[in-house]
């Protein structure tokens, strides 16, 4: 028998292709869907996991995670620079580190912060050395550049009109290890330099009061003619005070689990807003769990469809083959035996079809996962995991249902019926 359906799949190849690519494509679709969404849903809860507590002024929890933890470009408002120095001095906190971002070189986003969150970042560095005078930088793994290369800050993007900064040149001091988060695309500088370069110093920042924060949202390009020339040779002092320039956000890491709840609770009312990355994430999750089950929906009505064809194509494909089956039990193959072959060449199209489905599906998370890692920075791990098998045993089951219906128009033809068609 199976000799038999083999030769009859060979004899059949161009009908048996089009059926089989069918069940693939609908298939590739809905596992795509689901790969794709679960390496994005781990992806940036590893991400995430790297950074314990942040901290910035009143305003989206949201922007304020997707913005120091994710680099996503968008401007927050800023915070005094007195929580800064309080968080430091606090014996909860392990260390707090400020970011100042709004720069970019080359497509990568520049970060103002301190040597203790480049140690902390990655566990250390694959080459070179921290950051240890203003003129300094560390790039992170997969930012393509070279050790002891410059740097020229541009405020903004390139792509949005962007003003390259003449007041000072970053030299390439090290590089980070891979973290599998959104810092590895990007440029490391001291704090100190983004507020010089800025025309954003403690003294304005002292005498000048709310016209100070003007200039830390507005313009700032101008920091050489009004404040002064940064100095690339500066060694750094990584000590805060309250007259310490004000903030968009202070990545911290606490002591303890204790410490982290404690600290999260003192810093949620007034000016700031304390945040877990990862319960942001959460509600993140359930959005985005909203448009997984759309896009499932989608994928269930295309193979709904897809179905709907095979069972067309299937009639047609048993009225085709009338007078072969008439033969068949002409001499002397019983019904069963009909039923059997009809069956099995169907049932074996279908599983061939979804088993490739599951191949393209798997190849197209890959594609778009690397694309997403490649412009972001997260690394998305693509996998199948034990539920996925419950798919593919639904799919199976559907495909057992589905070949039964060629096998039992097959099986209700008399022979002399078909030799007569």
């Amino acid at each position: 028998m199976i000799r038999f359906i083999l030769s009859d799949l060979r004899r059949l190849w161009a009908g048996s292709l089009v059926v089989v690519l069918l069940v693939a494509l609908a298939t590739a679709l809905g596992v795509s869907v689901v790969l794709q969404e679960r390496a994005l849903r781990l992806g940036s809860a590893r991400a995430a996991d790297k950074f314990d507590l942040v901290i910035g002024a009143g305003g989206s929890e949201t922007q304020l995670v997707l913005s120091s933890v994710f680099l996503q470009p968008s401007p927050l408002p800023l915070m005094p620079g007195e929580v800064l120095a309080r968080l430091v001095a606090d014996p909860r906190v392990d260390w707090a580190a400020p970011i100042g971002i709004g720069d970019s070189f080359s497509g990568y986003p520049i970060v103002g912060t301190t040597a203790v969150l480049a140690h902390s970042l990655s566990g250390g560095l694959a080459e070179g050395k921290v950051f240890a005078r203003e003129g300094e930088a560390v790039i992170g793994s997969a930012v393509k550049l070279s050790l002891g290369g410059e740097i020229k800050p541009m405020h903004g993007l390139a792509e949005e009109g962007g003003e390259t900064h003449t007041e000072l040149v970053y030299h390439i001091a090290g590089r980070l290890r891979p973290t599998g988060t959104a810092w590895d695309r990007a440029i490391l500088v001291p704090i100190q330099a983004v507020w010089h370069i800025h025309g954003m110093v403690a003294e304005e920042h002292a005498t000048e009061g709310a016209e100070h924060d003007h200039q830390q949202a507005g313009a700032a390009h101008d920091a050489h003619e009004h404040h002064g020339e940064a100095d690339p040779d500066a060694a750094l002092d990584e000590t805060w005070t309250a007259d310490s320039p004000g903030l968009p956000a202070i990545l911290v890491k606490p002591k303890t689990i204790a410490d982290a709840y404690k600290l999260r609770q003192d810093y949620r009312s007034g000016n700031t807003v304390a945040v877990f990355p990862g319960e942001v994430l959460t509600n993140l999750y359930a959005t985005l769990g909203d448009a997984k089950q759309i896009l499932v929906a989608v994928a269930a009505g295309a193979q709904a469809l897809v179905a709907a064809s095979l069972v067309l194509v299937t009639v047609i494909h048993i009225g085709q083959r009338r007078r072969q089956i008439g033969a068949l039990r002409a001499f002397g193959a019983p019904r069963g035996a009909i039923f059997g072959i009809v069956w099995l060449e169907f049932f074996f199209l279908v599983a061939v079809g979804i088993g490739l489905g599951f191949t393209f599906g798997y190849a197209a998370a890959l594609t778009f996962s690397g694309m997403f890692s490649e412009t972001s920075g997260i690394a998305m791990p693509v996998g199948f995991a034990r539920e996925d098998a419950g798919l593919a045993a639904l799919l199976l089951a559907f495909a057992t249902l589905l070949a039964t219906l060629p096998a039992v128009l097959a099986y209700r033809q008399s022979p002399a019926q078909a030799l007569r068609a």
